[in-house]
């Protein structure tokens, strides 16, 4: 789950510096290493095209990196979670981590 909270950090720094959407994108990929930066020059857009929105990024590294069966087997382990024996703090934790997962 490192990409969830990278991706956590990111959006939460654009928030605090009033990041312009036109600059998240070059501000994201700038970060990438080793294989997802290798990918990254396969698919960023060309002269030309038109840019990337920071969303689309994100869908693009989702299906690219985080699979379907991932992201069911999140979402199975969400809806048939034992609340049982945590602690409310542990409890609202597990909660969060997995609610992403969950259709809306």
């Amino acid at each position: 789950m490192r990409y969830e909270e990278w991706m956590r950090r990111l959006k939460n720094l654009f928030e605090i510096i009033e990041c312009p959407a036109r600059y998240k994108v070059a501000l994201v990929t700038y970060q990438f290493e080793a294989e997802v930066k290798y990918w990254w020059e396969t698919v960023k857009p060309r002269e030309g095209e038109d840019p990337i929105t920071c969303e689309r990024l994100k869908k693009m590294i989702d299906n690219q990196y985080y699979s379907r069966d991932v992201r069911r087997m999140k979402e199975r382990e969400f809806l048939s979670r034992k609340w049982g024996s945590l602690s409310i703090m542990e409890y609202a934790t597990k909660f969060n981590e997995l609610s992403r997962f969950a259709p809306h």
